[in-house]
């Protein structure tokens, strides 16, 4: 693949057909996906519940969530180390679509944002990754991980909080409200398991932290409430029903039935239905979802591609990210993606394809049915430090630092406003207003760049001799609308008392509508002065433009010229 064709292309199962049907796939190499589908296996399994949780639905989907889409999105995508299932990125958006909707509107939404992915596909948009600036990726994303940390706090210190309100400001208010009334039982559980994923890496084993973690977590747990504490667990927060009509503590130990989506139970407890309404409420979420979907998804294969050196299918993973995100909510799954720490540490296990991904999601289906009992042992509060553990992660904290000590006003007033609005507002309100923001500052910074220098007096460049009254201007940078008007303001300002311009353009490179008709004004104003105007050196875009517009020389009043040197000469030997 070309350097910049992973941006344009769109093949189905691209990457199963590249690392699998491509290149040739031997035995060894399925032992090392196995190998590492086992790994981030296990380690999908308690953050796929504790995501779910955070989402505002039972564990148990998160889990669906795991297997179903990890496996399609892996067999469909674009990119072969990509590891999909639920993710921190998510919870801001799901988790007020599941206290209005209930989980029929989440899964409603999710197969809408699916739609949205394959129609991103086929109109090849992956490639517009490359135009979010990376102060708007760190903003929205470090203003996600306070959200998801915020959120925490209530199964982290045990709190007695029934529901949360739906605006941050809000939230804080009742947290605090309520934060006297912690269980230190709760919170002690909570901060062993924070302990322990702190300190584990210093041990330098190929484990991964959260696993002991949680174990500890569990354990500690299980002896404080055989002790008459109550702690809460997921096998005392959640049920299910079970085939005879009783009630099951914790997840189900089965697979989950094919059923619409909008027969699923909404916040009401009864089905959602299909309605117009519902489909207008949805569609602003669903909107949010699939964008923030395919940033996450399609930034995961960037960091990817750096880590393996491996080229990714940036419309094809969107294929696949929508087929998944169409096909899981029909069996109770909600929204997935890429999800950059598991599919690092996928590659890090020494994963070979997407074999290994597929591999992750059968062993994620293998803890469902076979370790639903154990999982009920999970306590609350040690699942909310594991998420507080993901926020920090996903913040990159030090990154936003660096940034914030290293990077100019305008990236540092763009990652300020997206992380605050973020926090404060919405997710895509941040994204879209961050990209505005930075799209508006770059325009005023390259409109500054552009310049206009008198160089008449310049011998090394202007070396013959003018007639009295004739001046040299080089120009330098884009002539697009927020320059234009500036420079050929100037222009005309000085063509009063000039007798003729030669206007030095080989340092033009865009010259748009703005530019043409900025240009168009500073030609009308040397008509009615008597001011004689010569463009030398035009490049290839400018003088494109001049030529579909129809600009032509006019005797006596403008005239163009290839080169600089042709300009002078016209101008010394008096041509009209």
């Amino acid at each position: 693949m070309s350097h910049r064709a992973h941006l344009f292309s769109l093949r189905f199962a691209h990457a199963v057909r590249e690392a699998c049907i491509d290149e040739r796939y031997t035995g060894g190499r399925f032992l090392k996906d196995a190998m590492a589908g086992i790994t981030v296996g296990i380690i999908a399994i308690p953050l796929a519940m504790a995501l779910a949780i955070a989402s505002g639905v039972a564990p148990q989907y998160g889990l669906y969530t795991a297997f179903i889409a990890g496996f399609v999105i892996a067999l469909f995508g674009g990119s072969r180390f990509s590891i999909s299932g639920p993710t921190a990125a998510f919870v801001v958006i799901l988790y007020p679509i599941a206290q209005s909707h209930g989980l029929g509107g989440l899964l409603l939404a999710t197969l809408m944002s699916g739609v949205l992915l394959v129609i991103m596909a086929l109109m090849r948009l992956g490639r517009f990754i490359e135009y979010i600036p990376e102060s708007v990726t760190l903003g929205f994303t470090a203003g996600i991980a306070v959200v998801i940390a915020t959120l925490q706090v209530k199964d982290f210190f045990g709190l007695p909080v029934e529901t949360m309100p739906e605006h941050y400001w809000d939230k804080l208010a009742v947290l605090g409200q309520q934060l006297p009334a912690l269980d230190a039982m709760s919170t002690l559980v909570a901060l062993a398991t924070l302990a322990v994923m702190l300190l584990w890496p210093r041990l330098k084993t190929p484990v991964p932290p959260h696993l002991p973690a949680v174990v500890v977590g569990s354990l500690l747990a299980l002896w404080m409430n055989s002790q008459g504490a109550a702690v809460e667990t997921i096998g005392s927060r959640f049920s299910y029903l079970l085939p005879d009509g009783s009630t099951g503590a914790g997840i189900p130990p089965f697979l989950p039935e094919f059923a619409w989506p909008w027969q699923q139970a909404g916040a009401a407890g009864e089905p959602i239905g299909l309605s117009w309404e519902l489909f207008r409420e949805l569609i602003p979420a669903a909107f949010a979802i699939a964008m923030l979907g395919a940033i996450e998804s399609l930034l995961c294969a960037v960091v990817l591609d750096g880590m393996t050196g491996k080229r990714h299918s940036a419309n094809s993973e969107l294929m696949g990210q929508g087929i998944g995100n169409i096909l899981v909510p029909f069996f109770g799954g909600i929204t997935a993606t890429a999800a950059i720490a598991r599919s690092a540490a996928n590659y890090r296990a020494g994963a070979e394809s997407p074999v290994s991904a597929m591999i992750h999601a059968l062993v994620v289906l293998l803890a469902l049915v076979s370790l639903a009992g154990i999982l009920a042992y999970l306590p609350m509060p040690a699942m909310a430090a594991l998420l507080v553990m993901v926020a920090w992660n996903m913040s990159e904290a030090p990154k936003a630092v660096h940034l914030l000590k290293t990077a100019p006003r305008s990236d540092i007033l763009v990652f300020l406003t997206c992380f605050g609005l973020t926090v404060a507002l919405d997710m895509v309100i941040a994204i879209t207003t961050g990209v505005l923001l930075a799209a508006v500052l770059f325009m005023r910074e390259m409109a500054q760049m552009t310049k206009v220098t008198d160089i008449t007096g310049n011998k090394r460049i202007v070396q013959a001799e003018l007639p009295e009254g004739w001046q040299v201007f080089k120009i330098n940078g884009p002539l697009f609308f927020a320059a234009a008007d500036r420079v050929f303001g100037e222009l005309a300002g000085l063509s009063r008392q000039a007798r003729g311009l030669v206007l030095y353009m080989d340092g033009v490179t865009i010259l748009d509508a703005g530019g043409l008709s900025a240009l168009n004004k500073l030609i009308s104003s040397c008509r009615n002065t008597g001011t004689e105007i010569v463009i030398a050196d035009l490049q290839f875009q400018p003088l494109r433009t001049l030529a579909r517009a129809g600009v032509k020389p006019e005797p006596g009043i403008s005239r163009f010229y290839p080169t600089l040197e042709a300009a002078l000469n016209g101008v010394v030997s008096g041509e009209a």
